[in-house]
């Protein structure tokens, strides 16, 4: 019977079946007919789910849709075609919704190995280039990585000197530089000049396919998610049968029985969850927030932990102009106009930091003449007779000595992120770079307290000063530093095996597998790409962290309604089975009361479209 009428049919045949059978019994030679038409849909339409449900029960699997199989096997016994068909339509509709509401699984196994390095360039001993394929990299090997390019295997630098993002991998939101002898991860992107690799791990072994397989088996250990409505019917469910009984023991009618199980069939319950999911789910993509299936959303609302991502999450995930320090001689604009004038040509990060910085701080820029750019290193050139040079500790060091040591005395050797400034050989000041707090990143983390959330982790791969010093600034108990993509997951699942349920929020290919474990995970796409959003329960696509608590206020709204609609309809249903058992209601027009009482319920749940009422989105506001 399955393969006749697939599942997303039935709703659609049985109501063509009832429908067809109206139209005959209102013909006079025909009405005949119309009995054996409803039978003839109630077993091809009403069996498939009978024998689905009973296929469920052998599992183990106590489900909502016990009564509903009970209701369709007994009109078919009692030859009450269109109450079995009223049954039918209804239990096969709400789990169309459910389907519906469920949504497309998360593709972010596919999606990352689309994204991995899949191509190398091999040197042999002459000096040629030879393509092949990443996998067919060998330890030792000598792999030539050109600009752009992601770095194919680990490895280590034997040649060359660059700038290499690994934000994405390691949560360093500042780009490393590159040099003899620096190891540097699988899926980390080269910078602006070509860097000479030898392989110290096939690209199987390597980081980024270390990753791809957390997320793999970080989606295949989730534990499917037990419906809503089947919580309730484990109590709702003996409690008809209850009831059946007495009325059978009572009347010794079998119709009786029938009418209680119509009136008892958990529509309420089928539907209510589906139908405030499904409003749920519009009201938070109008405010760009997707949510992939109803299970994130159902679960986001029970969330008790909090784990953030740095870089890119709380974070800006650029470096930003930070403090500008000078020595004697000159000022901050002094120092901010000759820099800015050397890096306008530079196409490197940080150069495009000092530019942005000093024009966003009012400063115009002269134009710069005689600039010679050492990449990766620094810049230098003349600006209204002076030569500047602006550039890492070591570049600044080698063409004006004394200089480097004059500004870390200024500052008393504090270590941060630097471009040293000399002017004419002599000293002239520092730029320090931050990766900048989102602004609403505090109002975040409040916003969460007052909903309830009691326990805010930090987690991230840069350095434990950075993080510390951004979780002390944020108010954060709890920080993690110096993490590796299976360290965050450990922590993530540490806490899942105490019985919290975890939300992970982050940005960053790293954060995939971290995405993949917790109870619900949160992307940023303005950030992290298709990746990071494919292996998310939930994406924000505006560019405003602040959404989060958007998020997990939606949810607890909906869930809200759902859990009042199914009360109202079990309280409905309940009604009308003591009514039915006392044998004032016989079964098509029991059949015909669900129906109103459904029609109640989906009304009322309707309502989880619309924003939550005060005090709930106060917490948001």
């Amino acid at each position: 019977m399955t393969r006749r009428i697939p599942p997303a049919l039935l709703p659609g045949a049985a109501l063509l079946f009832i429908l067809s059978g109206l139209f005959l019994r209102l013909q006079p030679d025909l009405s005949g007919w119309s009995r054996s038409l409803w039978m003839t849909g109630l077993v091809v339409t009403g069996l498939p789910v009978a024998v689905r449900t009973l296929g469920g029960l052998l599992r183990g699997r106590a489900a909502a849709d016990v009564v509903a199989m009970l209701a369709i096997l007994a009109s078919i016994l009692l030859d009450e075609p269109l109450a079995g068909l009223v049954v039918v339509l209804m239990q096969t509709g709400g789990e169309a919704l459910e389907r519906f509401a469920e949504g497309r699984a998360s593709a972010a196994v596919r999606a990352l190995e689309e994204a991995a390095p899949h191509e190398a360039h091999r040197l042999s001993a002459d000096g040629a280039v030879e393509d092949i394929a990443a996998e067919a990299v060998a330890i030792d090997d000598l792999l030539l990585v050109r600009p752009g390019e992601m770095v194919p295997c680990d490895g280590v630098v034997t040649e060359g000197s660059s700038h290499v993002d690994v934000s994405r991998l390691t949560g360093e939101p500042v780009p490393v530089h590159a040099a003899s002898g620096t190891r540097l991860p699988s899926g980390a992107v080269n910078g602006e000049s070509p860097l000479t690799l030898r392989t110290e791990a096939l690209a199987s072994q390597s980081l980024y396919a270390r990753i791809v397989e957390l997320v793999r088996s970080a989606q295949a250990s989730k534990a499917p998610l037990q419906r809503l409505a089947d919580r309730y019917a484990v109590w709702f469910t003996p409690l008809t049968l209850v009831v059946c009984l007495v009325a059978f023991l009572v009347s010794h009618d079998a119709r009786r029985v029938l009418a209680v199980l119509v009136v008892a069939t958990p529509c309420p319950l089928i539907l209510a969850t589906p139908v405030a999911i499904i409003g749920g789910l519009n009201r938070a993509a109008r405010r760009q927030i997707v949510i992939r299936n109803g299970s994130a959303l159902e679960q986001l609302g029970g969330v008790s932990v909090v784990m953030f991502d740095k870089t890119g999450t709380l974070t800006i995930g650029r470096p930003t102009l930070g403090r500008v320090v000078t020595v004697a001689g000159f000022t901050e604009d002094a120092v901010l106009t000759r820099a800015g004038a050397v890096e306008v040509g530079s196409g490197h990060l940080l150069a495009r930091s000092v530019v942005e910085g000093a024009r966003a701080r009012g400063v115009q820029l002269p134009t710069a003449t005689e600039i010679r750019e050492a990449p990766g290193e620094g810049v230098e050139g003349v600006v209204d007779g002076q030569r500047v040079m602006v550039g890492a500790r070591e570049y600044v060091r080698r063409h004006a000595p004394g200089a480097v040591q004059a500004l870390d005395a200024a500052d008393g050797g504090r270590a941060a992120l630097r471009a040293y400034v000399a002017v004419d050989g002599a000293p002239a000041g520092f730029l320090e770079f931050d990766d900048a707090v989102r602004p609403e990143t505090a109002p975040l983390l409040r916003q969460l307290q007052a909903l309830g959330i009691g326990r805010m982790a930090l987690l991230s791969g840069d350095r434990r000063e950075n993080v510390e010093a951004i979780g002390a600034a944020l108010g954060f108990t709890e920080t993690h530093a110096d993490l590796l993509p299976h360290e965050k997951v450990g922590l993530i699942r540490r806490a899942m095996d105490e019985g919290a349920g975890v939300l992970m929020v982050g940005d960053g290919i790293n954060d995939a597998p971290a995405l993949s474990t917790a109870t619900v995970g949160i992307a940023l796409a303005s950030h992290g790409g298709g990746i990071t959003a494919e292996a998310a329960d939930i994406v924000i696509l505006a560019d405003d962290i602040g959404r989060v608590a958007e998020a997990v206020e939606t949810s607890r709204w909906t869930m809200r309604i759902a859990r009042q609609s199914i009360w109202a309809g079990l309280g409905m249903s309940g009604a009308a089975m003591l009514v039915a058992a006392a044998g004032y209601i016989p079964p098509v027009a029991g059949a015909v009361l669900q129906e109103v009482i459904d029609v109640a319920v989906i009304l009322n749940a309707l309502r989880a479209a619309r924003p939550a009422p005060a005090p709930l989105s106060q917490a948001t506001a």
